[in-house]
C-alpha cells in the first residue's frame, strides 16, 4: 500500500474527529449556547448537509485541477473552519462554521478517495478505502473520546482548537508525502459530461440508497448516544468518553475485517455487516436501560457498521468505474445523506417524547431498508449477463500513477 494512502488516512483522522466529536460534547455545548439537545444535534446534520452538497460540487469544480494542490487548499479551509467554530459567539455562527468545514471535508474525501483508488489495482480497492475509513475509526477511538474529555474539563471550544491543530499536521503530511502530479491533457483529461453518465445506471442508485440508509441507521443512534447512556442507561457523564472509545475500537476492528474480506466477498460482507447492525440496534432498543447491555452493544455496533464501510465504497467504485472522481464524491454524499437523515429523524422521535431508546429502534428500521436495497442490487447483478463488462475506467487523474485496470472479475467474486 503506497505511503500516500496512509497519509490520506491520517488526514481523515482530523476530519473524522471534527465530524463525530459533537456526540461527546453535545450536552456542555447545548448548556453553554442555551439550546436544546435536539437543536444541538442539528449541528451534526449541518456538517452532513455540507458534506452532501460539497462532495459532488467540489469534485466537479476541481476535476481538472492538480490533486495535491486541491487537497492542500481544502485542508487549509477545513482548519480555518475549526478556528471559526472555536471562536463562535452564538449557535448560528457555529452552525455556519460547521457547514463551511463540511464543504472542505467533503471535497477532501472525494478527491482523496479518487487518489487512493488510483494508486492501487482494482483488486485492492477495498483495502485502500479501508485505510481511509481507518482514519475515521481511529478518530472514534482517540479523537472523539479526547474531544469529550476536553469538552468536560476545558470547555467544548477546546475540542475545536485541538482539531485545528490536527488539520495543520495533516496539511504538513500532504505537502511532504503526497506526490505532485501533472494535470492530464488531451484524451486523458477528465470530462465532467462523461463522468455524469454514471447516474444512468440503476446499480449506482441502489448502491447510493444502501449507503445512505446504512449511514442513517448508525447516526440516528450515534448522534444521541451520550444522552442515551446517561439518561436511559443511568451511566455517569464521565463514562461517555470511554463508551465512545469502545465504539471506536469496534469501528477499527470492523474496518480491518471489511478491508480484508470485501475485495473477494463484496456482497456477503454487505449482507453480514448491515444485517448484524439491524440486529444490534433492535436489541439495544429493548435493553438500553441496562448499562452493561448499552456499553456492549455500542462496541458491537462499531464493529458491524464499519465492516460494511470499505465494501460500500468499493461497490460504488466498481459500478461507477468510468467516473472515479464522481464515484468518490457520490459515495461521500450518500454517506452524509444518511448522516443528515439519521440525526434529524432521531431528533423528531425524541421531541415526540418517545425517549432516547427510540432512536435505536429507528436505526434498526433504517438498516433493514439497507438490507433490502442490497438484496435488490445483488439480484439485479445476478440477472445481468456475464458478458456485460463494466465500462472501462477513465485514465487516472494522477498522470504519474497508472490507472488501475478495470475488470469485472472483482465484482464477480462478490456474487
Amino acid at each position: 500500500m503506497p505511503i500516500a494512502v496512509y497519509v490520506l488516512g491520517l488526514s481523515v483522522f482530523a476530519l473524522g474527529t471534527s465530524e463525530f466529536m459533537l456526540s461527546g460534547i453535545l450536552q456542555p455545548l447545548a448548556r453553554d449556547l442555551g439550546v436544546s439537545i435536539p437543536q444541538a444535534g442539528l449541528l451534526v446534520s449541518a456538517f452532513a448537509i455540507g458534506m452532501v452538497v460539497g462532495a459532488p460540487v467540489l469534485a466537479a469544480a476541481t476535476l481538472r485541477l492538480p490533486r495535491r494542490t486541491t487537497l492542500m487548499v481544502l485542508l487549509a479551509v477545513f482548519g480555518l473552519g475549526q478556528v471559526a467554530g472555536a471562536l463562535a459567539p452564538t449557535y448560528g455562527v457555529l452552525f455556519v462554521s460547521r457547514v463551511v468545514s463540511a464543504l472542505a471535508c467533503a471535497g477532501f474525501w472525494a478527491v482523496g478517495a479518487a487518489v487512493a483508488v488510483s494508486l492501487v489495482p482494482v483488486t485492492a480497492r477495498a483495502r485502500a478505502m479501508a485505510v481511509m475509513v481507518g482514519g475515521l475509526s481511529i478518530a472514534n477511538i482517540a479523537g472523539v473520546p479526547a474531544g469529550a474529555l476536553l469538552g468536560q474539563h476545558a470547555g467544548w471550544r477546546s475540542a475545536f482548537w485541538a482539531v485545528a491543530v490536527l488539520s495543520a499536521i495533516g496539511l504538513v503530511g500532504v505537502i511532504a508525502l503526497v506526490p505532485r502530479t501533472a494535470v492530464p491533457t488531451g484524451d486523458d483529461r477528465p470530462q465532467l459530461r462523461r463522468e455524469l453518465t454514471i447516474y444512468k445506471d440503476k446499480q449506482v442508485w441502489l448502491s447510493l440508497t444502501a449507503t445512505a440508509m446504512n449511514g442513517a441507521a448508525v447516526f440516528a443512534l450515534f448522534s444521541y448516544l451520550s444522552p442515551l447512556l446517561t439518561d436511559t442507561a443511568g451511566l455517569a457523564e464521565s463514562w461517555v468518553p470511554t463508551v465512545l472509545g469502545l465504539f471506536g475500537v469496534g469501528a477499527l476492528i470492523g474496518t480491518f475485517i471489511g478491508g480484508r474480506v470485501a475485495d473477494a466477498h463484496l456482497f456477503p460482507t454487505l449482507f453480514a455487516g448491515i444485517s448484524a447492525s439491524t440486529v444490534v440496534l433492535a436489541v439495544l432498543a429493548f435493553t438500553a436501560h441496562n448499562p452493561v447491555a448499552a456499553v456492549a452493544l455500542s462496541l458491537m455496533l462499531g464493529v458491524t457498521a464499519f465492516t460494511t464501510a470499505p465494501a460500500l465504497n468499493a461497490r460504488m467504485f466498481n459500478v461507477a468505474n468510468a467516473a472515479p472522481t464522481l464515484a468518490g464524491a457520490t459515495t461521500t454524499a450518500a454517506f452524509n445523506v444518511g448522516n443528515t437523515l439519521g440525526p434529524w429523524l432521531g431528533g423528531l422521535v425524541i421531541a415526540a417524547h418517545w425517549g432516547y431508546r427510540s432512536v435505536a429502534g429507528l436505526g434498526a428500521a433504517l438498516a433493514a431498508v439497507a438490507v433490502v436495497t442490497t438484496f435488490v442490487s445483488f439480484r439485479l447483478q445476478r440477472a445481468t449477463p456475464r458478458s456485460r463488462v463494466i465500462a472501462k475506467s477513465a485514465p487516472s487523474a494522477d498522470a504519474s500513477v497508472p490507472a488501475a485496470r478495470t475488470r469485472e472479475g472483482a465484482e464477480q467474486h462478490s456474487g
